[in-house]
């Protein structure tokens, strides 16, 4: 299975709460005839994120899987797929959409409970590390340190697939890391443990710095 992920920024004459009440009803709703699709979930940016002085790197991420590349490719081709892309421009700043198609790899299992927050961070790799390393050791090395820290609930990574670095353009990230919190009171506390020291610290090793990371909470709609 793979998982196609994309990353939206909301048109500016489109209030954060219009754009997620469109996005979970009128375009959920299209995203639903889309033939093929085995699961789709909506990532909505916490408006808590919205009172900084920094405004959040995304508005929302979303999420959908097929059970290949191929599915994926004749999905977005159907008259189901064209008009969902089209809605896009009713909500997204279509000029900024980015997507990537990924492998997803569960690190620490865990049941998605309501109310939870979900912290995702857009990963890329160090300057000048090999692809393949790269993948190697975030999923065999960085992926079991971070599963230490306690209070994550649940730890997915999604790899970018390779066949995405032979495109002509390169894929806007190598992947993203995905962590599941009680709330985000639990969040806050695992930045205090030396298992989140150990994680953070790992990430100069194969990781360009700061991360773009957003906290959501996920909308499972298919």
């Amino acid at each position: 299975m793979i998982k196609v992920i994309y990353f939206f920024h909301r048109r500016m004459d489109v209030s954060v709460e219009d754009f997620q009440k469109y996005w979970r009803t009128t375009h959920g709703d299209l995203i639903r005839r889309i033939p093929g699709i085995r699961r789709y979930a909506q990532c909505h940016t916490l408006l808590s994120g919205y009172g900084r002085p920094v405004p959040p790197v995304l508005d929302g991420v979303e999420e959908i899987s097929y059970d290949s590349t191929t599915d994926f490719a004749s999905a977005i081709e159907t008259p189901a797929g064209e008009a969902a892309m089209a809605d896009l421009a009713n909500f997204v700043d279509t000029n900024r959409v980015r997507h990537i198609v990924t492998e997803a790899i569960e690190i620490k299992p865990g049941t998605i409970q309501e109310g939870m927050v979900k912290n995702i961070e857009l990963v890329t790799r160090k300057q000048g590390m090999p692809i393949v390393e790269f993948h190697s050791y975030w999923r065999d090395f960085h992926g079991p340190l971070a599963a230490k820290i306690e209070v994550i609930r649940r730890y997915v990574q999604s790899h970018t697939l390779m066949d995405e670095y032979e495109k002509e353009a390169p894929p806007a990230y190598d992947g993203v890391a995905e962590t599941w919190f009680a709330d985000t009171a639990a969040m806050r506390l695992s930045a205090t443990t030396p298992e989140y020291t150990a994680t953070r610290a790992d990430e100069r090793n194969f990781l360009t710095e700061p991360l773009p990371f957003i906290i959501t909470r996920e909308v499972k709609i298919v």
